[in-house]
């Protein structure tokens, strides 16, 4: 029989509410901030080998910020709105020679079909001395508890929504390449999510499940299950009669193949 759960990915408009309820609700966006402006122009200033401009790729990037910055025309931009895989298949049927001295791919590997493939395929590209700087949530985070205990139940879209760093340092350590990893602590306050029939509690269910109306077409023992796990100390910290979730995430830097 088949599941009556559907990927959140599958209803835009839905996503797209909880998306933005989990960005008021989190400090995701303070953590990233904080390590692009404190520990990456570090990390940066070892690459392009003397080079008067730099070959950036953004996977995963959007251009509809571009339009409130007035200080970037020194920056000449290429804006190809496709998938990855299509990217991939534009790449190499152009024989493009060009190598890139950065690459940044920032909470889009969900999003892939094959995360290993497009891992190696984009360090592929780096320059000597470029780097691939990955983001996801951490393995560690009450994500990776959730998606490893829930992972038949949760994960059953044919992208790879369920992936954290653990998934992506266990095949960088079995190719033998090099990176390194930064933790970057952040929390998410779900204390609605267990109220029932909340609507902002329901939209973080749905956010943390990736399944649209979680509440409704999940069997009321999952939903019980879920929701255990999400107040568990292993997930989650109780401070103030808040539920506050772990919501680290973690850097991967991946140096060029030598």
């Amino acid at each position: 029989m088949a599941s009556p759960l559907r990927s959140l990915v599958y209803d835009d408009s839905r996503y797209q509410k909880a998306f933005h309820l989990f960005l008021e609700c989190s400090s995701e966006h303070q953590c990233m901030q904080d390590f692009i402006h404190k520990i990456l122009p570090e990390i940066l200033a070892g690459i392009g080998d003397g080079k008067s401009h730099l070959n950036v790729i953004g996977v995963g990037s959007g251009d509809v910020l571009l339009a409130q910055k007035s200080d970037l025309d020194y920056i000449t931009f290429n804006w190809n709105k496709m998938t990855s895989a299509e990217f991939e298949d534009q790449w190499k049927s152009k024989q493009t020679p060009k190598k890139a001295d950065f690459i940044h791919m920032i909470q889009m590997l969900y999003y892939v079909k094959d995360v290993e493939a497009t891992i190696r395929f984009f360090q592929s590209l780096l320059d000597k001395h470029g780097k691939l700087l990955i983001i996801l949530v951490s393995g560690e985070s009450g994500w990776g508890k959730l998606w490893k205990t829930f992972r038949t139940q949760l994960c059953m879209c044919e992208i790879s929504q369920c992936v954290t760093t653990a998934d992506v340092k266990s095949f960088l350590d079995s190719e033998k390449l090099k990176y390194k990893s930064y933790a970057l602590p952040s929390q998410m306050d779900i204390t609605e999510c267990f109220t029932e029939g909340d609507e902002k509690g329901e939209l973080l269910l749905d956010f943390l499940t990736e399944t649209d109306h979680f509440s409704r077409t999940a069997s009321p023992q999952l939903k019980a299950d879920v929701l255990k796990l999400l107040r568990d100390p292993a997930c989650s910290l109780e401070s103030n009669g808040r539920v506050i979730f772990n919501n680290t995430l973690e850097v991967i830097i991946v140096d060029a193949t030598t």
